[in-house]
C-alpha cells in the first residue's frame, strides 16, 4: 500500500520528435493536489485504488475502511499491509479495520516497496499534458486506475519481487 500526489503542476517527460522538429509542451503551473492511494497484491497483479483530497491519519484511517470492505478482512480473512513508515502510518490516532495488520519496511527504503514500481504507470495518461482543472485530471485518473486493475500481469511484473513471499504449499 502507498500513496502517490498527482496534480495541475505538469509531469514532464521527453519525447521522440523527427530532427529539426520543435516540440512543445504546454505548461501551466498550478499547484492543486489530490493523492491516488493504491494496494496491490504482487502475486496475483490486482489492484485497488482510492482518489482522496489529502494523506493524513483521518484520510488514511477511511482509505483502511474502505479497502478492509472491499476485500472482506475480518478475523477469519487476515491481511497483512506492507508500508513505509509515513507518519500517518503509524500515528497513535490511527483506525485500524479488523482484520488489517500493518508490517513496516525500514526507512529509507521505497525500492522495497511493490506499490512504488505502480507510479510510473499511473502516471502515463498524465504526462506531458495541461489539465485545465483537478477533476478533469481526476476523470483521467480514474480511467488510468480501471485500465490498471485490468492488466494483473502487467503489475504482477512490476511489483512481484523475486524475494516476495509466496504462500506456503498447502500438501
Amino acid at each position: 500500500m502507498d500513496e502517490h500526489r498527482i496534480g495541475l503542476k505538469p509531469i514532464l517527460r521527453r519525447v521522440w520528435a523527427p530532427k529539426g522538429t520543435p516540440v512543445r509542451a504546454v505548461v501551466a503551473q498550478r499547484y492543486q493536489w489530490m493523492y491516488a492511494y493504491g494496494f496491490v497484491h504482487p502475486q496475483s497483479g490486482q489492484t485497488s485504488w482510492l482518489l482522496m483530497p489529502s494523506v493524513n491519519v483521518f484520510e488514511f484511517s477511511a482509505a483502511l475502511e474502505v479497502f478492509a470492505q472491499e476485500i472482506g478482512a475480518g478475523p477469519e480473512k487476515p491481511i497483512l499491509l506492507v508500508l513505509d513508515g509515513a507518519g500517518w502510518h503509524s500515528s497513535p490516532h490511527l483506525r485500524l479495520p479488523a482484520g488489517l495488520h500493518l508490517l513496516f519496511l525500514p526507512p529509507s527504503s521505497p525500492e522495497r516497496e511493490p506499490c512504488e514500481r505502480l507510479w510510473p504507470l499511473t502516471n502515463e495518461p498524465l504526462a506531458n499534458r495541461c489539465f485545465p482543472t483537478l477533476d478533469a485530471l481526476e476523470q483521467v485518473q480514474i480511467e488510468r486506475c480501471r485500465w490498471m486493475q485490468t492488466q494483473t500481469s502487467l503489475v504482477r511484473a512490476s511489483t512481484c519481487f523475486h524475494w516476495w513471499p509466496t504462500p506456503l504449499d498447502s500438501t
